[in-house]
């Protein structure tokens, strides 16, 4: 069962957010159950005890603000989907460094906050949804969601993991690149390189740095459009609403 946590010190959007989780699970069915904390000292003392998959956070508050402790909860879990509550878009470049999963403008609706549970849900349900490679010790399956990025060079194709590793084949990036450009996530960044934008820690103009610490160079001409559309995938599919 799903594990959600929302942490406002407004007490009229926690009951906000907490109605709207209500309301989806009785139209939508789905297993989850949540907890809500009005800042970020008890969420921490709680997240230490107990597994959460989704957070809720707050952005400002007083005391440890959604940052800061964003930033000490990635200390200790990588995994769990960040989903910072703002009425601006100002902390998006802050937030690049805790690896927010999303971004809602407050105050909370159902408008804004069935579609974040909805690709939540769905991304639980197609954990499963992989990419088929062909490596020298036979048929290898890779979750989309674990490859950080694509590389090609002197006719071999590697596979860039988020867990460090790294699957080397024979081939080119035309293989994959119908397929994997295909899904919303990936993009093109260089002539040499496909990326998973759910994957960037940090964009600058001509290189970005992914979650495993691993750097991809952009190309100078494409640039202005990885970052727009990047933006656009923070901001629309994973970002404000």
């Amino acid at each position: 069962m799903l594990k959600i946590a929302i942490c406002d010190d407004d007490l009229r959007e926690i009951s906000r957010i907490s109605g709207l989780l209500n309301q989806y699970q009785a139209v939508k069915e789905p297993a989850f159950k949540y907890d809500s904390f009005s800042n970020a000292i008890d969420l921490l003392e709680a997240m230490r005890r107990n597994t959460y998959q989704v957070l809720f956070l707050d952005v400002l508050m007083p005391g440890i603000n959604g940052i800061e402790a964003a930033r000490e909860i990635r200390g200790f879990n990588e995994q769990i989907k960040i989903i910072f509550l703002t009425s601006s878009k100002e902390f998006a470049v802050e937030s690049y460094a805790v690896e927010a999963h999303y971004y809602m403008l407050k105050p909370g609706t159902a408008e804004k906050l069935f579609p974040i549970l909805d690709k939540i849900f769905l991304g639980a349900r197609r954990g499963e949804d992989a990419l088929q490679i062909k490596t020298a010790s036979g048929f290898t399956r890779i979750p989309f969601e674990k490859v950080e990025f694509l590389e090609v060079f002197n006719k071999k194709l590697r596979f860039y993991l988020a867990d460090g590793s790294i699957k080397e084949i024979r081939g080119s990036l035309s293989d994959f690149e119908g397929e994997l450009l295909s899904r919303e996530e990936f993009i093109k960044v260089h002539r040499s390189y496909i990326v998973n934008m759910g994957s960037i820690l940090t964009l600058a103009a001509n290189q970005l740095t992914t979650c495993a610490a691993q750097t991809v160079p952009i190309s100078r001409l494409l640039y202005p459009q990885v970052r727009e559309t990047y933006m656009q995938y923070l901001f629309s599919e994973k970002g404000v609403k």
